[in-house]
């Protein structure tokens, strides 16, 4: 066997307090590097801030920025007919169709015939008591020509008969004063002028009341007359709209009866769409509805083409949470346009300068938009109030709480709850 050094070894005893000091000094070393690592977190969490940090990455920040604010609405805008009138049956009756659904129709073009056998008896009838009427006027007329003509006579022979009775009394008169005459034929003669006169008056008075009274009767009968020919053309009227019309140039849009149906008074026909009036209807939400006026501009794109416009309507209903505005084309309509074609809308709410402004976020409708988190320079998110002002698809008016250079969580922020101050981590 090989012979070690087993028997040379000796045995060292360490002292205890020299071990204990090192011990001591590597836990003095090993809390002094915590300590000034954790010295930034206590420092937070001695200022109030949350213990919780959020990843910048998940976040949005956007600095608060002032110029010019623009608010508008886009969207997408749907090609309509300004003027798409529905006809109705003016009349009850049986329905003829002479065109189908998407036809080119004119101006005063038949459409629609409806058969109406009450109307056209009505008129017939109507017609015969106008033709009566017409020749009681023509027999009224007649006799009081022919009773002027009979006064005419009677006063004119009463006047020849004053006239005689005038000379005969001259006649007298002299014969008296010649004496070959008595007195009281002369008196004869005088009461016979007088009677003459008497009767003379009494016809002129009698030709005067009984011219009126005939004028009368001549015009009552005419005053009927003109009555019953205005009831045969309120009629003709009617048996006219029995033939329904377009009322414009364009294309017939739906038809809402069958060929041959029996048809109600007023009950829907068909529609015909206005070709040459061509408006855009988009859809806008209900939060800017109350910010649409008629005759706000508008600008109007498609094809690699834009058009200048101005809302014309604004619908005063509210449907699924949304509000319908038509706009219409300023100047001359574009020919290739085509209904229901898909255009691009832009309308133009407000514009200001200098306004202080902020990137849209989700900000604006978190906690009702009245705080907002401020990115500090030390690493921290504070929660502080804001003010806001007017809204637009992608900018926020802002009118106290933060200042131009401010960098702010706009989207993200839910992740930091209630939180007054926040730890954004890199």
């Amino acid at each position: 066997m090989i012979r070690d050094t087993s028997a040379q070894d000796r045995v060292i005893q360490a002292a205890p307090g020299r071990r204990r000091q090192v011990v001591t000094a590597v836990g003095v070393v090993a809390l002094l590097a915590l300590g000034v690592l954790a010295w930034p977190q206590l420092q937070r969490v001695g200022s109030g801030t949350a213990a919780t940090s959020v990843s910048e990455s998940r976040l949005t920040i956007a600095a608060v920025e002032r110029g010019p604010f623009v608010r508008d609405i886009a969207g997408e805008g749907r090609v309509v007919a300004a003027n798409a009138p529905t006809l109705y049956a003016s009349s009850g009756g049986a329905v003829t169709l002479l065109v189908h659904a998407g036809d080119k129709v004119a101006r005063g073009q038949v459409l629609a015939r409806i058969d109406s056998p009450d109307l056209a008896n009505r008129l017939a009838q109507e017609r015969s008591n106008a033709d009566s009427m017409r020749a009681d006027v023509l027999r009224a007329q007649v006799d009081a020509k022919q009773q002027s003509a009979q006064l005419q006579s009677e006063y004119e022979n009463a006047s020849i008969d004053m006239k005689t009775a005038q000379n005969d009394l001259d006649r007298q008169t002299q014969a008296f004063k010649a004496g070959a005459a008595a007195s009281m034929q002369v008196d004869h003669a005088r009461d016979t002028l007088e009677k003459a006169r008497v009767t003379l008056a009494h016809a002129a008075a009698g030709r005067g009341m009984k011219e009126d009274a005939l004028k009368f009767d001549v015009q009552a009968k005419q005053a009927a007359l003109a009555r019953q020919e205005l009831l045969v053309k309120d009629l003709q009227r009617q048996v006219g709209e029995l033939e329904v019309r377009s009322p414009a140039d364009g294309q017939v849009g739906q038809l809402l009866v069958a060929e041959r149906a029996t048809v109600a008074k007023d009950a829907q026909l068909l529609t015909v769409i206005d070709l040459s009036a061509l408006e855009v209807q988009m859809q806008v939400a209900e939060s800017f509805a109350r910010d649409l006026a008629i005759g706000m501009p508008g600008d109007i794109s498609g094809g690699g083409q834009s058009w200048k416009g101005s809302i014309s309507t604004v619908s005063p209903e509210v449907v699924n949470g949304e509000v319908a505005a038509r706009l219409r084309f300023d100047g001359a309509q574009p020919e290739q346009l085509r209904q229901n074609q898909r255009l691009s809308v832009r309308v133009l709410l407000d514009r200001r300068d200098n306004v202080t402004f902020l990137r849209r976020g989700s900000f604006a409708d978190e906690n009702g938009g009245t705080a907002v988190y401020l990115l500090r320079d030390d690493g921290t998110a504070e929660r502080v109030p804001v003010r806001l002002g007017a809204r637009s698809l992608d900018k926020v008016e802002v009118l106290d709480g933060l200042k131009p250079g401010d960098r702010v969580v706009i989207s993200g922020g839910d992740a930091f709850g209630a939180a007054a101050r926040v730890t954004v981590s890199h």
